[in-house]
């Protein structure tokens, strides 16, 4: 039986949504901006950002480019980044159950923030909802802005002063923040920063994006959780058992 989600979750979920869309959507300014600056031309910089659609993957093959390094090194640094993605698709795909073409479109939309937005709601249906409307969202407002930078150029100054860089980053921090509670999740997080801070001076970007996903991998099967739902919430032993009946007769009324 398929759960419709509640009206005021579902109105959270495409608050947060939006709020993302537009923080990170704000940040492509740069993006057109550098790659222009970087020597990219307003075409390839939008054929980038609208089938490539991965920021970091972005910023990365630009930072190569302008730093006169070869196209393959370039695009190598921009696969190992957009690596990430795929741990994203295993995350998401459970939730959204699609099939046909909206499987493909939901593979182009599945970023951090579409992945963040749709871990971070209370069930199914409106993690779908949180999911469409950032993946959606981020997509369209993405390309304008950085086609909007592409097109001002020089007249934008450098944009990361504006601080649209930390904008984006503080959204995305938010939504990760309350899924911190658990004692697992914050161990994860704090043995993913250290592994994270270790290689970042050593090893090529991506790299470390890559270690801290391997972390939190190796913690799952070295101690996996008892449910496989991601939105099970953790019960302590005591309560589940006086929960569970001890036998079916207890389960059902007699008849």
């Amino acid at each position: 039986m398929k759960v419709l989600p509640t009206e005021p979750a579902a109105r959270a979920a495409v608050r947060q949504g939006v709020s993302v869309s537009v923080a990170t959507g704000l940040y492509g300014i740069s993006f057109g901006a550098l790659s222009v600056a970087a020597g990219v031309g307003l075409g390839p910089t939008m054929a980038l950002s609208l089938l490539m659609f991965s920021g970091g993957s972005q910023f990365a093959l630009i930072g190569v480019i302008g730093a006169a390094g070869t196209p393959v090194a370039a695009v190598a640094t921009a696969t190992l980044l957009g690596l990430r993605n795929t741990l994203y698709g295993a995350v998401v795909s459970p939730l959204l159950q699609v099939r046909g073409w909206r499987r493909l479109a939901a593979a182009q939309v599945t970023i951090d923030e579409s992945t963040a937005v749709a871990v971070a709601q209370p069930d199914h249906a409106t993690s779908r909802i949180g999911f469409w409307v950032t993946g959606i969202g981020v997509y369209v407002l993405w390309n304008a802005f950085v086609l909007l930078g592409a097109l001002a150029g020089d007249a934008l100054g450098d944009p990361r002063a504006w601080g649209l860089d930390a904008a984006a980053a503080a959204a995305f921090l938010a939504l990760v923040w309350p899924r911190l509670a658990p004692r697992r999740a914050q161990v994860v997080a704090a043995l993913a920063v250290v592994a994270t801070t270790a290689l970042i001076p050593f090893v090529p970007p991506g790299i470390p994006v890559l270690a801290a996903a391997a972390v939190a991998i190796v913690v799952g099967l070295v101690a996996p959780t008892t449910s496989g739902d991601p939105f099970a919430e953790d019960v302590p032993v005591d309560e589940a058992s006086a929960d569970s009946p001890e036998n079916e007769s207890d389960r059902e009324p007699a008849r």
